[in-house]
């Protein structure tokens, strides 16, 4: 296991703030990456899956825009453009309501739900290898700090 100061190449003692914030910044982009390559195959990106378990999360109901802008994980991410993309590879749908044109609602599709069929294992077994290192009592503990740390 290596320590932060190694992988950031010091020997000078680094603020317990700092390396807190380093620590975090740090593994956060580990766990980003890790997902990412397990996604790859896929062709979709961290986002698009994001969106995707957004609207699968609704059980056929319609979502829109600011929906799922609301519940993403990364509040940067152009959901616009992320729905866009999902469209062209056929796992969303885009409608216009026919009572208020200015509505659009955004519906996953059924090969969108069974990407999600497929990936779900993949991604679980990618979760547990992620958190191999920790027992129950730990990722609870870690849980509450991150919780409270953001509040």
């Amino acid at each position: 296991m290596k320590q932060l100061e190694d992988i950031l190449k010091t020997t000078k003692p680094i603020p317990l703030n700092t390396k807190t914030v380093l620590n975090i910044s740090y593994s956060s982009i580990w766990i980003k990456d890790t997902v990412t390559a397990v996604l790859k195959p896929f062709d979709i990106s961290n986002e698009q899956f994001n969106v995707l378990r957004i609207l699968r999360g609704k059980k056929g109901s319609p979502a829109n825009l600011q929906d799922i802008q609301d519940r993403m994980i990364n509040k940067m991410s152009n959901t616009t453009r992320l729905v866009d993309k999902l469209i062209l590879k056929g796992l969303v749908e885009r409608f216009t309501c026919e009572k208020n044109r200015r509505k659009v609602e955004i519906f996953i599709t059924k090969s969108g739900l069974k990407l999600l069929k497929d990936i779900d294992p993949i991604i679980t077994q990618a979760e547990q290898e992620i958190t191999r290192n920790l027992t129950e009592d730990e990722l609870k503990t870690l849980n509450l700090l991150l919780t409270k740390l953001r509040s």
